[in-house]
Order: C-alpha cells, then structure tokens, then sequence
C-alpha cells in the first residue's frame, strides 16, 4: 500500500498490518476484556489489534456457528485466564474450535497473584504473563 505525503510527514504507516485477534474470556471476566481493548487503544501501546470477541450474546443454537466463523476470520487467539476460566464452558469450546481451526492460542493470566487452574485446552500452549511486551510479542507472531 502506498504511503501518503502527510502520512510519511507524520510517521503513520497505513502499510502496517493490524492484526484480528479473538479475545476469549469467561463471561465473569469481560471487564478484563474491556480493559485490554482500551490498553492497545494507548497511545503508548506497542501493539494494535481488531477486537473479535463476541461482544453480546447470541441465540443458544446460533452462537457456536457464528464463534466458529469469527475465529476463522481472525489471525489469532487471546484466551484470558483467571479462577474462572477453567468452569467457562464458553471459553473452553473457544480454545477447542481455534485449535481445530487452527489457530496460534495463547493464554494469558489477568491476576499474577490469583490465578486459576488451566484448562486443560490449552495443554501444550504458551502461557504468558499480562504485559505490553508480552501482548506486542504475541501479536506479531501471528
């Protein structure tokens, strides 16, 4: 893509490539969501993402199809982890539907100090601590 005068002069680049990362999370556990979403909206951020998420709820019979369709749709999978997580059937059918997908997954603690047994999903998955680094390194590995 074609950098324009002011985007030169300015230092934004529209060639780089924003990421679609689909942010699985228990139900209980949106607020972290949300909070993650405003930190790559920093201007200090190192990284940048499309939020994929399911942001509301769908029909009982409908949303497995739809999940499925945004998961292929998107480059990677943020499965965040707290005490919840492991009694999330939800996000335990995420995690399964991105590795059949074949998607890269991480998971990633959202408390260092509480945090919550690992679905068993995710065995043989990276596990990383919530930091900037550690979110810009993810997300340009996909």
């Amino acid at each position: 893509m074609k950098m324009g005068l002011l985007d030169w002069l300015f230092g934004e680049d529209e060639s780089e490539e924003i990421k679609r990362i689909f942010i699985s999370f228990a139900i209980e556990d949106s607020k972290y969501r949300d909070y993650l979403v405003q930190q790559a909206r920093n201007k200090k951020s190192p990284f940048k993402f499309i939020d994929m998420s399911v942001k509301r709820p769908w029909k009982k019979h409908e949303w497995k199809r739809k999940c499925r369709t945004k998961i292929r749709k998107c480059d990677g999978v943020l499965v965040l982890l707290s005490k919840n997580t492991y009694h999330a059937s939800g996000a335990r059918w995420e995690i399964k539907c991105a590795s059949e997908e074949g998607k890269k997954i991480i998971g990633m603690h959202v408390q260092k100090s509480n945090k919550g047994a690992i679905p068993l999903e995710l065995r043989r998955k990276k596990i990383i601590e919530w930091s900037w680094s550690n979110l810009e390194n993810f997300i340009n590995s996909v």
